[in-house]
């Protein structure tokens, strides 16, 4: 039977032809994986070119995050923005060859709506599986197989189960040391007074603080209202208490405010705590005591994607709704 519509062309001027959606010739094409680790979602780029050939002249990670913060911003703000993204979106970029130094199957660089990140515990549970699922570790083990991550904080190992085809959940993974790098520090939040916080580092520093003595409960005080109240806490620990690393000062900065419950002492007991943006083993890392924790969790696909951008598009880098 032949189809209604004279013309060779089938009637649309030969456009059954092309490859949709358009995009500029020399416009970027980025394809995706896209994951969530216990609803926060991870898109994951597993190769950036740009990246791969500025690793391949021997930069460090570090060294690596600044030059794609410099020169390849417009990828971040074009996948975690709208209107591919959104304001909680997260994403990581792998790095495969130099990067990916001392025995690492992968390294990896963290971005977010407002840079780039040291450490995210729950990219690594995902990247993890990724890894294996994408043939970046040439012989997994069963029934778990370690995959070592190179991250901009440190070295990373993720314990990921493997039947023979594909990987599975829990992962769990052991981070870098991790320590306290203040304990009952009083700080001034305007509007809120006087608090105690402490400060820990596990990849990134964060201050932690009960809601409580922000007169708010994680439990049942709107969200808004936490995320401000943990915002005016990060920006007033940056301004009154200096953090240090003790390897590297490019990792010496706030990465933003825990609230918990309050229920802060060991208990078997699960408790609550909001994060705006374990097996121990003592260690030491510079002049701090510090603790390898085990982080356990799960991770799944939800898909690929690929976008394509338009030159002619004005928000074709997106932008960013606060």
């Amino acid at each position: 039977m032949a189809a209604e519509g004279g013309g060779g062309d089938g009637g649309d001027g030969g456009r059954a032809g092309r490859r949709l959606p358009p995009h500029s010739p020399s416009g970027l094409v980025l394809q995706t994986v896209e994951m969530h680790t216990g609803g926060e979602p991870l898109r994951i780029i597993p190769r950036l070119e740009a990246a791969e050939a500025a690793a391949a002249g021997g930069l460090s990670l570090l060294s690596l995050r600044r030059e794609v913060a410099s020169t390849q911003d417009h990828v971040r703000r074009a996948l975690v923005h709208e209107p591919r993204g959104h304001a909680g979106m997260y994403g990581a970029v792998v790095v495969r060859g130099g990067a990916a130094a001392g025995g690492a199957h992968l390294a990896a660089l963290f971005l977010h709506g407002a840079g780039y990140s040291a450490m995210c515990g729950h990219a690594v549970l995902a990247l993890g599986r990724f890894a294996l699922d994408y043939g970046l570790v040439a012989a997994p083990s069963c029934p778990e197989t370690a995959v070592r991550l190179h991250c901009p904080c440190g070295p990373v190992t993720a314990f990921v189960p493997w039947d023979g085809w594909r990987s599975g959940n829990p992962v769990r993974f052991h981070s870098v040391p991790a320590f306290a790098a203040a304990t009952d520090l009083a700080i001034d939040v305007p509007g809120h007074g006087k608090v105690v916080v402490d400060i820990s580092y596990g990849g990134t520093f964060y201050a932690f603080l009960s809601a409580e003595q922000l007169g708010l409960d994680v439990c049942s005080s709107k969200t808004r209202d936490l995320v401000n109240a943990a915002s005016a806490v990060t920006e007033a620990v940056k301004k009154q208490f200096k953090l240090h690393h003790p390897e590297s000062e490019d990792l010496a900065f706030l990465y933003g405010t825990i609230l918990t419950d309050g229920k802060d002492a060991f208990s078997e007991e699960p408790t609550t705590n909001i994060c705006v943006f374990a097996d121990e083993q003592e260690a030491k890392f510079g002049d701090y005591n510090a603790v390898v924790v085990e982080v356990s969790g799960e991770a799944f696909y939800t898909g690929t994607a690929t976008f394509t951008i338009e030159e002619e598009d004005p928000l074709k880098y997106g932008f960013f709704f606060k």
